[in-house]
C-alpha cells in the first residue's frame, strides 16, 4: 500500500474535533493481564490494530476465551496465572515487538514449551535485552543468531526473583522482567536509568497485584495472582502526536484531540513541542482506570529549533519520527541526542527519517544517537518527492503530515503497517483537512 500525500501549502489547515484510536501499549497489557486474572474483565476503547490483535490471538491460541473486539469492546474470561495451555503451533506476533518482549517474560515461567515468531521486520529486532535478564532469573530461552527472533522458551523452569539494573531505558525490558517476576520465587526489583512509561505498573495495581514503585525502582513479589478488572483504554498519545505536529506546522490550524492518555511517562511529545513554541492546551482532565486523560487543543504556531533535553527522550521515544518533521518546520537548528533506541525500532528510525528528509530537501544530519536538523520557515519547507517508510507505520504517518508544508505531492511507499497502530489513519486525517490518496501500487 502507498500513500500520496497531496501538496498542502495552499489548502485548508487542520480543523475539527477527533478521537484517535485507543492506546496500543494499554491495549496489549489489558489482554495479557485480563487473560491471567481470575474472573471476567471488560475492556473498552481497545485498539483494533494488527499489533494488539496479534496479542489477543496469541492468548486465544493458549486457551483463553475472548469475546470481541466489537467497537473497541472486549470481554476476557481469565484463566488464572497457571491456566494457559500450550498452543498447537508457534505464536506469530506479526510486527509487534511489545507483544514478543512482554510475552517472553510472562511465558518464561509456564509449564509448557512455546515458540514466539514474527514477520520479517520483527525478526531483525534485538531480543537479548530481554532474554539475558530472564536467563538470570532461571529461564531457558533459545534465540536465532545474534539474539534475534524466533524465541524458543523451555517450559517447567523455576524462576527466582532478582534485582536488575537496566543498562538502557526501555519500558518493554522493565515490563518483561516484572511480568516474569509474577511467576518467580521472592522479590523482583527493576531499576531503570531514566523514566519510561509505567502502564505495566499502573495496570498491575488495577488487577490487584501488590507492586511497589519508589523513585526509579519497581518491585514485585512472586508468585502473585491477578483479579479481573474493567479497563477503559484512552486514545493513544503516540497516534495523537501526528495531529499535534500537523496542526502546529500548518498556519491557521485549530484542532481538538479527545480523551487522550496523558500519562506523565508519555507526555514528552507535549513538553518538547511546547519548548519549540507550540500552542497546546488541555481541558477535561480526569483519571480513568488509573490513567490520566484529557482533551488536547492545538493551534498553528511558529516553531523554533531547540536542543531537545535528553531527560525527555525516553518520554517521547515513539514520537520522534513526527518530531523530526516539526524540527524541519522550526526556525533554526534542532539537535536530538540520547535517542540511540530509535535505531532498533520497526526500522532504523534515525537513518530512515534522515534519508526521507534529505530526499524532500531538508538539511538533516543523522548521528549515532539522534539527528541535527536545520529548520526553515518558508511556506514550502519540503519539496515533493518519493520516500520509503521501510514498512514502519510511524515513518509513513510522519511524512504524511510533512505534506502540509510541501511544494508538491509526497509519495510514501510501504504503508501497509500503518494498520498495526492506526487503522484508517488516512480517513481520519482527511476528515480534518489533510489530503491523502491511498493506492495499492
Amino acid at each position: 500500500m502507498k500513500y500520496i500525500a497531496k501538496n498542502g501549502c495552499n489548502k485548508v489547515p487542520l480543523q475539527g474535533q477527533i478521537r484517535v484510536p485507543g492506546d496500543k501499549s494499554i491495549s496489549h497489557r489489558s489482554i495479557m493481564f485480563g487473560s491471567l486474572a481470575e474472573g471476567t474483565s471488560n475492556i473498552s476503547g481497545f485498539l483494533e490494530g494488527e499489533d494488539s490483535l496479534n496479542t489477543l490471538r496469541a492468548f486465544q491460541a493458549m486457551g483463553v476465551t475472548i469475546e470481541g473486539p466489537v467497537d473497541g469492546r472486549v470481554t476476557i474470561h481469565g484463566v488464572g496465572m497457571n491456566g494457559l495451555k500450550a498452543p498447537s503451533q508457534a505464536l506469530d506476533l506479526g510486527n509487534s515487538g511489545t507483544s514478543m518482549r512482554l510475552l517472553a517474560g510472562l511465558l518464561a515461567g509456564q509449564s509448557f514449551d512455546i515458540e514466539l515468531s514474527g514477520d520479517v521486520s520483527l525478526s531483525k529486532r534485538p531480543m537479548k535485552r530481554v532474554t539475558d535478564p530472564l536467563t538470570q532469573m532461571g529461564a531457558n530461552i533459545e534465540t536465532a543468531e545474534g539474539g534475534k527472533p524466533p524465541l524458543k522458551i523451555k517450559g517447567g523452569q523455576s524462576l527466582n526473583g532478582f534485582s536488575y539494573q537496566m543498562p538502557m531505558a526501555s519500558a518493554q525490558v522493565k515490563s518483561c522482567c516484572l511480568l516474569a517476576g509474577l511467576y518467580a520465587q521472592g522479590n523482583t526489583c527493576v531499576t531503570e536509568p531514566a523514566v519510561t512509561r509505567d502502564h505495566t505498573e499502573r495496570m498491575l495495581k488495577a488487577f490487584g497485584c501488590d507492586i511497589t514503585v519508589e523513585n526509579s525502582t519497581a518491585c514485585i513479589s512472586g508468585p502473585a495472582k491477578l483479579i479481573a478488572a474493567d479497563i477503559d483504554v484512552p486514545a493513544d498519545i503516540s497516534s495523537a502526536a501526528f495531529f499535534m505536529v500537523g496542526a502546529s506546522i500548518a498556519e491557521g490550524s485549530d484542532i481538538v484531540l479527545q480523551h487522550v492518555g496523558i500519562n506523565p511517562t508519555r507526555t514528552g511529545i507535549i513538553d518538547i513541542l511546547k519548548l519549540m513554541g507550540a500552542d497546546i492546551t488541555m481541558s477535561n482532565q480526569q483519571e480513568v482506570g488509573g490513567e490520566p486523560v484529557a482533551d488536547i487543543r492545538i493551534k498553528g504556531a511558529k516553531l523554533k529549533g531547540i536542543q531537545v533535553p535528553e531527560a525527555l527522550v525516553p518520554l517521547a521515544i515513539d514520537e520522534f519520527p513526527v518530531l523530526f518533521v516539526a524540527a524541519a518546520c522550526a526556525e533554526g537548528e534542532t539537535v536530538i541526542t540520547g535517542a540511540e533506541e530509535l535505531r532498533v525500532k520497526e526500522s532504523d528510525r534515525i537513518q530512515v527519517m534522515a534519508d526521507g528528509l534529505l530526499a524532500l530537501g531538508v538539511d538533516a544530519r543523522p548521528t549515532d544517537d539522534g539527528m541535527v536538523i536545520q529548520g526553515r520557515t518558508d511556506d514550502s519547507v519540503f519539496t515533493g518527492g518519493s520516500v520509503h517508510s521501510h514498512d514502519d507505520h510511524r515513518i509513513a504517518m510522519a511524512f504524511a503530515m510533512a505534506s502540509l508544508r510541501a511544494s508538491g505531492d509526497i509519495h510514501i511507499e510501504d504503508c501497509d503497517n500503518v494498520n498495526t497502530s492506526f487503522p484508517d489513519f488516512a480517513g481520519l486525517a482527511e476528515s480534518c483537512g489533510l489530503s491523502i490518496q491511498v493506492t495499492n501500487e
